[in-house]
């Protein structure tokens, strides 16, 4: 009689031990990184970073990224008046450094030098920095990174420039030159990979005047998270290989 109300009560108990051996086990998390990401980024960084947020969103393919590509003092500006970014990578440290209030760490990821670019052929026979001096040659504004360097530039090589036009970022001087509006203008060497509407000539000078580009989250950033992955992968071997690709040097 014994025996015969033991057995039921251990047949429950096994089945409450196997229940319990059934419960879901939390298995290790996978990739939590999700939601908007907003980037602000030189507008020499536009060809590399669209494919690196290509690359990234394809191992982080809940974030959506969205890029805005300016001139870095145009950035730094809307920056510091509030605008809603998470990410801002800037063409020199100078620029960067503006921001410095409202960015986490700063680090360097890329370099950059300048070049003449004119319309394909080179009609005018553009050889040197000298000869923007008898030209319709349109220059970045001296705010942006890319008319500070070019300053420097200029001045290192003893050459005057009266530009027809200021730019506020690199990739309008290179709309005018490539247009015909302008005989020349100095861009960076990045911008002129695989343009076939506009040629390039190096200028002599031009290894002693290299901008340094830092990236760095910001402190209100609405997704830090993403905003640290995204500049980990930025200064990763795949995103050195990317930028790379599109011209540019090692940080």
């Amino acid at each position: 009689m014994r025996r015969a109300l033991l057995r039921p009560l251990a047949l429950s108990a096994l089945a409450l031990l196997l229940t319990g051996c059934a419960a879901p086990v939390p298995s290790p998390s996978g990739d939590q990184l999700g939601g908007s990401l907003t980037v602000y980024a030189a507008a020499s960084l536009k060809g590399s970073f669209d494919e690196i947020a290509e690359a990234f969103t394809a191992k982080h393919p809940e974030v959506e990224i969205s890029p805005v590509y300016d001139g870095s003092s145009t950035l730094a500006t809307q920056i510091a008046e509030g605008a809603p970014a998470d990410v801002f990578a800037s063409a020199d440290e100078a620029t960067m450094a503006k921001v410095s209030p409202f960015a986490l760490d700063p680090a360097v990821f890329a370099s950059n030098t300048l070049v003449i670019t004119v319309p394909a052929g080179n009609p005018k026979k553009v050889e040197t920095l000298a000869d923007l001096a008898d030209l319709v040659t349109v220059l970045c504004a001296p705010e942006a990174p890319c008319g500070a360097a070019s300053a420097r530039l200029l001045s290192a090589a003893g050459v005057t420039v009266d530009a027809a036009s200021l730019e506020q970022n690199v990739t309008a001087v290179l709309t005018k030159v490539a247009a015909g509006e302008a005989d020349a203008g100095l861009v960076y060497t990045t911008d002129v990979v695989g343009r076939s509407d506009v040629a390039s000539i190096a200028p002599e000078g031009a290894d002693e005047v290299v901008n340094r580009y830092p990236i760095a989250a910001l402190k209100d950033a609405a997704n830090p998270d993403a905003a640290a992955a995204f500049i980990a992968f930025v200064r990763s071997g795949a995103g050195q290989k990317i930028l790379a690709r599109h011209g540019f040097g090692a940080p």
